[in-house]
């Protein structure tokens, strides 16, 4: 009896459980029904249509809060618009930031050390300097052109960067560090580039001034605590700043970065001179397994051009060249030609095996001079090692000054070399490719060479000479081209193809080569030999031509 008591009592409460569970639903369901509906009948139902009208009417003052937020090529014409830089110095801020940093430190160096002992301060350090992560954006930029040669440019910057830069300060033996951070910068710059040149960057100096105080705001914390929060502390340091940096850089006053010796770059060319690389004699050993593979580099000292180099002669002491270059010569009292003798290896670094001078100085104008240079290990005459035997290098040499009406203007040869035709692009010009030559071509499986060029994507080829290790094209190719290639490189490659149908290896390469441009832009005419890549002892002669 007891037993059916206790399990009737289970069952009477799963059954009550089942129906409260049960009325919950439905009462939940009711609830939402009844609410949707009373919702719906409690919206107004005399809404009326938007009414839209200019702001100008509705309200200036929104209008007059939100013109300071509008860039400047939206109000003002003269400024373009200029989104491409942006998304440029986005992508290029993390390097940005490095390089500025690094400028800024060379500039600050000078200025602090002059300061630092009235002051009493014993040393200042930049323990972390870093511009951050948010770049800086340009609301728009106003470019002037003028008659000297220069380009000036004041862009509308707005920067509200988070950048870290703590400094340590050591001062009566005590250190104590600086930190600033939240940097916020509003101004409009003037920046100059001037005087144009016709070397790359083009430009010899950059002068950075303000037009007007900039708007800066940052914070600043001494030991931890932040002294912008200190009563009155925080106008008084903004506006010491905005004076100060206005007394330096404010308008006509500006901040220099030199790029490279004005006067160096404004020389105009005085003549050629002309090298034969002819032989090297007693060379060192350098390889362990045979003799050493040399070849000479030469370039004139402390110019920014392109050095030139013969090519390689594989396990020979006693190398002959033979082989020409021809420089610009803009400052013969003042100029050295250097020439470097390194022995080839396929892997690794090639090593120097020595190096001499030729001061221009010492050359007679117009008369051919030989000279058997004393390979030496360093340029310093007190060096005991240069006491030991290197070799000696044989060259000729010839300096050729230009006459009164050939004297070039800047880069301007135009007199000695052909003029581009009718209808090339100011600033622009002709190049052209003759593809002479080659020599010991060899392949594995069959010898019948053409070369292919490849330059801005376009391809062009020479005839194919069938059965020739030592083939004769003399084939011109040109370029017609917007602006000088001092950036771009032209790719040589040597082919050899078979006309059975059907060869296993119908197509081999014989070596190839990649010639930087910026040579014969600035020269005008390059007449060379080049040792091909993965060839054992294959060279190309090609002869590059830039016609303005």
């Amino acid at each position: 009896m007891g037993l059916l008591s206790t399990i009737f009592g289970i069952l009477c409460g799963f059954l009550n459980s089942i129906f409260s569970l049960f009325a919950f639903g439905i009462g939940t369901s009711i609830g939402l029904v009844i609410g949707y509906y009373a919702f719906i009948n409690a919206l107004p139902t005399d809404v009326e249509d938007v009414k839209v009208s200019p702001l100008v009417e509705e309200n200036l003052e929104t209008l007059q809060r939100l013109i300071p937020e509008i860039p400047l090529w939206v109000k003002n014409p003269d400024f373009d618009r200029v989104d491409w830089l942006n998304k440029f110095i986005e992508n290029m801020w993390p390097y940005l930031d490095r390089a500025i940093c690094a400028t800024a430190k060379n500039i600050a160096k000078p200025i602090i050390d002059e300061q630092t002992p009235q002051y009493k301060i014993q040393s200042v350090e930049f323990e972390t300097f870093t511009l951050g992560t948010i770049p800086p954006t340009f609301q728009g930029m106003k470019v002037y052109t003028t008659d000297d040669k220069e380009l000036i440019m004041e862009p509308s910057i707005k920067w509200a960067g988070n950048p870290n830069i703590i400094i340590a300060v050591t001062a009566y033996g005590l250190k104590a560090t600086i930190q600033v951070l939240d940097l916020q910068v509003f101004g409009i710059p003037r920046i100059t580039l001037k005087p144009l040149v016709g070397i790359f960057p083009c430009f010899a100096s950059i002068f950075v001034s303000l037009m007007n105080k900039p708007h800066v705001d940052f914070g600043l914390k001494l030991l931890g605590v932040d002294l912008m929060a200190i009563p009155g502390l925080y106008r008084f340091v903004q506006e010491l700043i905005k004076d100060q940096v206005a007394n330096m850089y404010l308008w006509p006053q500006a901040l220099e970065v030199q790029i490279m010796d004005p006067e160096q770059a404004l020389k105009r060319p005085l003549g050629i001179l002309d090298v034969t690389v002819v032989k090297a004699v007693k060379l060192q050993r350098k390889d362990l397994l045979g003799k050493s593979d040399p070849y000479v580099k030469l370039n004139l000292r402390e110019e920014k051009v392109a050095l030139k180099k013969t090519t390689v002669k594989r396990s020979n002491l006693n190398p002959e060249w033979n082989e020409e270059f021809s420089f610009v010569i803009k400052d013969p009292a003042t100029q050295v030609l250097e020439l470097r003798v390194y022995d080839w290896d396929q892997v690794g670094t090639h090593e120097e095996m020595g190096l001499n001078v030729v001061p221009l100085k010492d050359l007679t104008p117009d008369e051919p001079k030989v000279l058997t240079l004393v390979l030496l290990k360093t340029l310093n005459p007190n060096d005991p090692q240069n006491d030991k035997p290197r070799g000696q290098l044989v060259i000729e040499l010839v300096y050729k000054p230009f006459k009164e009406d050939e004297m070039l203007d800047d880069i301007d040869d135009s007199g000695m070399k052909e003029k581009a035709p009718e209808g090339t692009p100011a600033g622009g010009g002709l190049l052209v490719i003759i593809v002479h030559e080659a020599q010991d071509l060899e392949g594995k499986y069959h010898t019948n060479p053409h070369v292919r060029l490849l330059f801005k994507g376009e391809e062009r080829k020479t005839k194919r000479i069938k059965k020739n290790r030592d083939p004769r094209w003399n084939e011109e190719f040109q370029f017609r081209l917007e602006e000088p290639p001092t950036n771009d490189r032209l790719h040589v490659e040597v082919y050899s193809t078979s006309s059975r149908i059907g060869l296993l290896h119908s197509k081999e390469s014989l070596g190839h080569v990649s010639i930087n441009l910026v040579d014969v832009v600035h020269n005008r005419r390059v007449n060379e030999k080049y040792q091909l890549i993965d060839s054992r002892n294959g060279r190309v002669q090609i002869e590059l031509q830039w016609r303005t």
